[in-house]
């Protein structure tokens, strides 16, 4: 019997297995199935991607593939979303009464998820947009800020004082009141008096000069005295 056995020749596929190993092979191709048998398609689609079995999904028009694709994608929820999504959503349609093919979830959930990651998206371009309005009105502070004139006047004779430059306003009511004591008033008097002096010193100096030069002019009496 093992002798026999040994010696039996190899199983030679019918031309139905050759058939579908070859649709296997080239699966890629695969678009309208509808005129595939059932058990064809039991064998075949398990081998497709869950893109491929999309497209033949969506090929195959005036036939319903879900008694076939329905546990296949119920797998590919469950690979792509999780054991614990996947017991979530049976557990709402359990308690909701009612039901719907894998497909139709899977392409719910997928649907879900783009619109999450759009408003995640959404959201995290609003945070750029006010921080980079943060920062423009900066720069738009620092730049339409007036700067102090170059011309300080330290020692103010007016009740106006330069104190732009001084940012604290504790330092800006110390430099006024200074500016308004009376040891600053003392030196602003005196350097007032001295311009005064100068100016009417310099004026005094032309008014001789003016009267030295007609001093010297000709007088006819006192050349008929030299001579």
């Amino acid at each position: 019997m093992m002798r026999r056995d040994k010696m039996r020749a190899p199983k030679i596929p019918s031309l139905v297995d050759l058939c579908v190993q070859k649709v296997i092979d080239n699966v890629r191709y695969l678009g309208d199935v509808g005129c595939v048998d059932h058990h064809m398609l039991e064998r075949i689609l398990p081998h497709c991607t869950r893109e491929q079995l999309m497209h033949v999904e969506k090929s195959t028009k005036g036939r319903d593939l879900s008694p076939v694709t329905d546990k296949l994608w119920k797998k590919f929820f469950e690979k792509d979303f999780g054991t614990n999504c996947t017991n979530e959503v049976i557990r709402r349609m359990g308690e909701k009464k009612v039901s719907f093919t894998w497909l139709q979830l899977y392409e719910a959930k997928v649907k879900e998820m783009a619109q999450a990651e759009n408003r995640a998206v959404d959201r995290l371009r609003q945070l750029y947009q006010k921080e980079d309005a943060k920062k423009q009105s900066r720069q738009v502070r620092a730049c339409t800020k007036v700067p102090p004139s170059s011309k300080k006047r330290f020692w103010g004779d007016g009740p106006g004082y330069n104190v732009s430059n001084v940012k604290s306003n504790i330092m800006k009511k110390a430099k006024i009141e200074f500016l308004k004591s009376n040891e600053v008033k003392n030196i602003a008097a005196m350097k007032n008096k001295s311009i005064q002096r100068s100016h009417s010193s310099s004026s005094t100096t032309k008014t001789g000069r003016i009267s030295g030069i007609g001093s010297t002019s000709k007088d006819p009496k006192s050349t008929k005295r030299i001579f």
